[in-house]
């Protein structure tokens, strides 16, 4: 088939063909389509015909989004050199080196992070407040746990966003960080208050004691740790997800371990030094509790007003309280075995090995969480039917086995839990943190708790997500706080159960120091 010299053209199994702009194909009076019989070949044969829009009918749409949105349809075409799979294009074409390569730094960064905090847990669990306000100890997974309701859920809504196109533009930016800014501080106070009244409860159930004063010691040292806490954390993890795209790394890769690895160090520290010295002014000072509450919680009706006038934030204003509430509960659980243990000598070495177990499970199921998210927000929008979105629960096969590249991201952050905690582990050791010494048999009770936690989590994050995107949930908002809070409680209760069992058959009585 021939064309005219300055006529473009376009190559297809082996046949020329004619790119044709819109504009072509209307009558001169733009009435009419031109009729498919005038793209008939010689012998009557169809001809595929590339239509190109004008440059008036563009409005904006690149001539190269029809060329690639035309070959992503045809099946027969010769170029092998472009990947047409089923698979979302863009930063998740990763191999399994260039993972694991962008997860190592963040996920040693964030060890470290719980490292530091179960040595401050060490060393302030001897605390007056912690021996005499033991509800304390309840408190702790479930303030440690909002960077899973909080920071972890921003993290990942803002890497998806970035990933998607929608930070690219400084007003874009500016509306996205002011919005999801004021979001987390309305979640933060709100949780923060059911947090401590869901340690008030625990720690009055067992006991049948209750005290006004401690109640109110709780609410206020709660409400403001989770409120400064959100805050400093949530200005972090912008600035690391704006940072790590003009680098050019994944932003789901390195923000949700970055958001853990300063968030228990700074939220235990918080929760520490303000329960601390609002314990000492409760003497003297009864009334400077209830301020602190009624400071907070006064500022709500701001950070609702700035959230409610974002349209990414608004939703989640209204339908993302079940996620971090439903969490927050359960992490209080794993409190409640934290405060049952955590006085118990057969028992030495839970206060430090805690936050390290949790810190570490919650972290890898993080990355994973939101690296399928972002996979799926490249083939649509939640609720819509895609293929890579199936609908039954998955096999454990399929998690970790299968080709696809959330598989392959799984059998690596899986295996960094053996070496990871290798690391910690000696840190602890070498800082004499815990009151404990290393035995080979601790270490493998450890690690098999460790490793059956993230094995858990792991299948479970491959299921969840793909079941609440099939619900029209969006797994950034509702995924995460499941997963950590899981993480906690799963994590705290493994190595309860491995402590007792070391207990049981006398190896930790040689090891318990003073």
């Amino acid at each position: 088939m021939s064309s005219k010299p300055e006529q473009e053209t376009h190559q297809a199994n082996g046949a020329v063909l004619p790119i044709v702009p819109v504009d072509c194909l209307t009558s001169p009076d733009r009435g009419q389509l031109v009729e498919p019989s005038d793209f008939l070949g010689p012998d009557g044969d169809g001809v595929e015909v590339v239509v190109l829009e004008s440059r008036a009918n563009a409005k904006g749409v690149r001539e190269e989004d029809a060329l690639l949105e035309n070959g992503s349809q045809s099946n027969e075409s010769d170029d092998t050199s472009t990947d047409r799979g089923p698979e979302p294009a863009s930063p998740l074409k990763e191999t399994s080196f260039s993972i694991g390569l962008q997860v190592l730094f963040p996920f040693l960064l964030a060890g470290f992070g719980t490292v530091a905090a179960g040595m401050v847990l060490d060393i302030v669990q001897h605390w007056d407040v912690f021996k005499y306000v033991t509800e304390v100890f309840i408190l702790v997974p479930a303030l440690l746990g909002l960077k899973g309701n909080l920071e972890m859920t921003l993290a990942s809504r803002l890497s998806t966003a970035a990933n998607i196109g929608q930070m690219d533009t400084p007003k874009e930016l500016w509306k996205m960080i002011t919005g999801n800014m004021a979001l987390i501080q309305v979640q933060a106070t709100v949780v923060g208050f059911l947090a401590s009244i869901a340690a008030v409860v625990f720690g009055w159930i067992p006991d049948g004691h209750f005290s006004i004063h401690h109640a109110v010691l709780l609410c206020a040292s709660s409400v403001a740790t989770a409120f400064i806490a959100s805050l400093v954390l949530g200005m972090i993890m912008i600035g690391v997800i704006i940072g790590s795209r003009k680098m050019g790394i994944n932003p789901d890769n390195v923000a949700t371990p970055i958001a853990a690895s300063l968030g228990d160090l700074i939220t235990l520290a918080l929760l520490s030094g303000i329960s601390w010295g609002l314990y000492k002014e409760l003497e003297s000072k009864a009334y400077v509790n209830p301020l602190v509450c009624a400071f907070f919680i006064a500022l709500l009706p701001i950070w609702i007003v700035i959230a409610k006038k974002n349209a990414a934030t608004r939703e989640v204003l209204y339908s993302g309280w079940e996620p971090v509430i439903i969490a927050m509960a359960i992490s209080s659980v794993g409190g409640l075995i934290l405060d049952r243990t955590v006085s118990d000598p057969n028992f030495a070495g839970m206060a430090v090995f805690t936050p390290v177990i949790n810190g570490v499970g919650g972290n890898l199921v993080a990355v994973q969480a939101s690296r399928i998210s972002t996979y799926l927000h490249m083939s649509g929008m939640p609720g819509e039917s895609s293929e890579t979105a199936p609908r039954k629960c998955p096999s454990p096969c399929s998690t970790f086995f299968s080709s696809d590249v959330n598989s392959r991201s799984a059998r690596v952050l899986f295996l960094l839990v053996v070496p990871g905690h290798l690391v910690f582990l000696y840190t602890i050791s070498s800082m004499q943190g815990g009151h404990t010494t290393l035995t080979l048999i601790f270490i493998v009770f450890y690690m098999t708790a460790a490793l059956l936690q993230v094995l858990i989590l792991l299948y479970i994050a491959d299921w969840m997500v793909h079941w609440m995107w099939g619900r029209d949930l969006d797994p950034d908002n509702f995924s995460i706080p499941y997963l950590t809070a899981l993480g906690d409680l799963i994590g705290t209760g493994l190595l309860a159960l491995s402590f007792h069992i070391l207990w049981l058959i006398g190896d930790r009585d040689s090891d318990v120091g003073d």
